[in-house]
């Protein structure tokens, strides 16, 4: 074994031996793997061995797309055989909304290239006539489903590694972590190799490895099992191979295998494994059958697929994969941790193995990612996870892992963990909670004896009635959210200004003002959109998605300087937003200051006392309307809502969620964090490069890529819709039709209460993008009538807003 490597791989799984083989596709030669047994020891090797592309979050779709791809490419490549089976895979739909869930798919694939086919009860008869359709509303068909061989396709991953320069150390066990000048110091029982970089692909271990260098991933192994079935008549005389079946209310997945079937499940009596830490000398071994955990996922198996019931078991496969508590895999950078990175719980590894070692190889090698990572970056989870948040989430991933998922779904498991100093103030109010980044946040109150539990739905769904009332009080009078939701960092120091400029694409503001400004990385692409309040010329507030904190500020200490400290306050630094056309009289009520509009100015920021709190307010609000932002310390927020409840009550107040802040920002075209702005899109296109300072002194990171986006517009821009949509709203995703095509495709959308209708963002080509374009939008497999519309639908003018 060499001494000294710039990336060292640990674990030898499809995973790991995928890093090697990106890594040096993108010309990272020097690079080790270390696999303490075989290659494919741990789960690799125990496999199903199916892969598909049908994936909630269309990057993971096509990142799994991507993996499906490429095996053909590693064949030629290498030579070697992944004994693909390019079958095409049927998922059946048993009720209306498991239907409008694969309507809703079929959408997503239309502008992403994939080519699925929604078939009828009979179309499925027809192509899988073993599945007895009774009770079937509809199905979900992809051509690209299939299997493979997964010793063959990870040792095909290994050659292609080798051939670029990589070296793979079989019966190495790491023992050791430790921070080496050059990187890191790999102690291991056949020796010392010192590494640049390190890259956790350990898999069943990977929890053991993170130890190693003192952190924490979220993930637990479940075992899992499936059943192989001797000879079927039906199969083995059968013209073609049978395709993939996915029977989703059957808790099951099904394929030929040989001559016979394989037929898996995700039952709900689950069982995790190796809770407290995975052995070190487990490897090849297969748990004990059990077969009483499957019975009843059997039994409607039998209903399902008629042929099993007479069908012998040739051998039951029982093993261990890992899981993430949202099921998808974590990697990158880890927060916190030089050179240390994730490439682990992805426990569909010949779906997505592919699309993580490309991900992680582009992050490796260029500091970006080919497409936006959040849906598998190891920072989307923070440092408040445990054991006991990750044991029962992963239970819940697992046992949801064939159900349908809602857009407004809140899932209970490990809930209520991370809550507000309010948060029973607001729940005696009548909060139904959602949550965020592990916080407790209302999305809307429920009052006059609704249900305190909303309605998981494609349509809309029972906060539709109390959502429209919390938007009127905003309209009418005056509302209240809490702000604990917001990621909030302080700025501090002598080079705090030169740092914010160079990192930051907008203006910086003076002392006593605020700026809206994006984040870019080098490509020109959006890493965040903040507010930032100049509170001197040495201290700054920033605040940004709360959900984004760990990819924030890894950012922040990727490009760290002298001079310059960076806090993040997020959950000590809380507050409110009170917004409405009595906003003003309701915060003069509560402090001596000067409020009114010439003292306190639209992007003004003051130090100022609210009650008794001392407190921070910025004349702004997402809701579009006259609003203030009010921070205070953690301590004095029940202080602070009760002041501003007591002067607000006579006034109108009323709390109001998120149900409504969303409502209330579509009315004036506002985009979201994570929706129109993401590492997806560029400030060009979503038109935010109107912040872009382009003016002033400073080479700010993604300076070369906005100015030149400047001289060549992008070809897709950014544009607000006016629906015609019946009970069902845009959510995400959905194509826009121009002339009889997929032309563009919707970042977000719903209905806009206060003006009455249903609203849409997305993107369309720019040449044709004006004002009165007629276009469809497609919701739930129909096409929809739909407007582009320039003018906001409320204060078109911001006379409110600014006044």
């Amino acid at each position: 074994m060499k001494t000294h490597t710039r990336v060292c791989i640990i674990g030898g799984g499809v995973v790991g031996c995928s890093v090697a083989y990106h890594l040096t596709k993108l010309g990272w030669s020097d690079v080790v793997l270390l696999e303490r047994s075989e290659l494919t020891s741990g789960s690799t090797w125990h496999a199903a061995g199916g892969f598909h592309t049908l994936n909630g979050d269309t990057n993971m779709a096509a990142l799994q797309g991507y993996t499906i791809g490429l095996y053909k490419e590693l064949e030629a490549l290498t030579g070697m055989s992944c004994g693909l089976h390019h079958v095409g895979g049927i998922t059946l739909a048993d009720t209306q909304d498991r239907f409008d869930m694969l309507k809703a798919e079929r959408a997503k694939h239309r502008y992403m290239g994939l080519e699925t086919e929604i078939l009828s009860p009979d179309e499925i008869k027809a192509r899988a006539e073993l599945v007895n359709v009774e009770g079937i509303v509809g199905g979900l068909y992809d051509p690209l489903d299939g299997h493979l061989d997964p010793s063959g396709t990870t040792h095909a991953y290994a050659k292609a590694a080798r051939m670029g320069g990589a070296e793979i150390e079989l019966h190495t066990k790491v023992e050791r972590l430790t921070p080496h000048a050059e990187g890191w110091e790999v102690v291991t029982d056949k020796g010392v190799l010192i590494a640049e970089h390190v890259v956790n692909a350990a898999g069943l271990w990977a929890r053991e490895v993170a130890e190693m260098v003192g952190v924490y991933h979220p993930l637990l192994p479940m075992a899992h099992q499936y059943i192989v079935t001797d000879d079927i008549r039906q199969i083995y005389e059968r013209e073609g191979e049978f395709p993939h079946v996915i029977d989703p209310g059957g808790e099951s997945y099904l394929r030929q295998e040989g001559r016979g079937l394989c037929i898996g499940f995700y039952e709900k009596k689950c069982e995790p494994w190796a809770v407290d830490g995975t052995p070190w000398d487990f490897g090849h071994e297969l748990l004990n059958d059990a077969f009483d955990k499957i019975e009843d996922s059997i039994a409607f198996a039998y209903n399902r697929f008629p042929v099993l019931e007479t069908a012998g078991v040739k051998s039951v496969i029982h093993g261990p994969f890992t899981f993430a508590p949202d099921g998808n895999p974590l990697v990158g950078p880890v927060p916190g941790v030089r050179n240390y990175w994730a490439a682990c719980a992805v426990m569909a590894g010949f779906s997505q193995g592919g699309g993580v070692g490309l991900t992680l190889a582009q992050w490796m090698t260029t500091g970006e990612t080919e497409r936006d990572p959040r849906a598998l970056d190891v920072a989307r989870f923070g440092h408040w996870t445990t054991p006991g948040y990750t044991v029962p989430k992963v239970v819940e991933n697992y046992q949801n892992r064939f159900s349908v998922s809602y857009p407004n779904e809140e899932l209970p498991a490990a809930r209520p963990f991370r809550t507000s100093p309010v948060h029973d103030l607001l729940d005696g109010m009548g909060a139904v909670w959602g949550q965020t980044y592990g916080l407790e946040v209302a999305n809307y109150f429920a009052r006059n004896g609704d249900a305190r539990y909303e309605t998981p739905s494609f349509r809309r769904s029972n906060a539709f009635g109390p959502t429209g009332a919390e938007v009127a009080a905003v309209r009418g009078a005056v509302g209240i959210n809490e702000l604990s939701n917001f990621g909030k960092y302080r700025v501090t120091g002598p080079n705090a200004r030169a740092w914010l400029d160079r990192i930051m694409a907008g203006r910086i503001p003076q002392p006593g003002r605020l700026s809206l400004t994006p984040m870019l990385a080098p490509s020109g692409r959006i890493y965040g959109d903040f507010t930032v309040s100049c509170l001197s010329e040495t201290e700054f507030q920033l605040i940004a998605s709360y959900g984004a904190q760990a990819f924030h500020t890894r950012w922040f200490d990727t490009h760290a300087e002298d001079g310059v400290t960076v806090e993040n306050l997020s959950d000590t630094r809380l507050g409110f937003q009170i917004a409405g056309p009595r906003a003003r009289d309701l915060l003069a009520a509560c402090t001596r200051a000067d409020v009114n509009a010439d003292a306190l100015r639209f992007f003004d920021v003051r130090h100022m006392t609210v009650g008794m709190a001392d407190c921070i307010v910025q004349r702004v609000s997402y809701t579009g309307d006259l609003g203030y932002e009010i921070y205070c310390d953690a301590p004095a927020q029940r202080h602070l809502f009760q002041t501003l409840w007591q002067a607000g009550e006579p006034m109108g107040l009323r709390p109001f969620g998120m149900r409504a802040m969303m409502s209330l920002r579509l009315e004036k075209f506002f985009g979201a964090w994570s929706r129109e702005y993401s590492p997806d899109y560029t400030a060009a296109e979503t038109g935010l490069d109107r912040f872009i300072s382009f003016t002033k002194n400073s080479d700010f990171i993604g300076r070369a890529a906005a100015e030149a986006e400047r001289t060549t517009p992008p070809a897709r821009q950014l544009h607000a819709f006016e629906v015609a949509a019946d009970d069902a709203d845009v959510v995400a995703y959905e194509p826009i039709w121009l002339d009889g095509k997929v032309a563009g495709f919707c970042t977000s959308g719903g209905f806009a209460h206060h003006s009455g209708r249903s609203v849409a963002l997305g993107f369309v080509p720019r040449e044709v993008a004006q004002d009165g374009l007629e276009a469809e939008i497609e919701i739930l497999g129909t096409r929809h009538a739909a407007r582009l519309i320039t003018t906001p639908l409320f204060d078109a003018d911001g006379a409110r807003m600014r006044g």
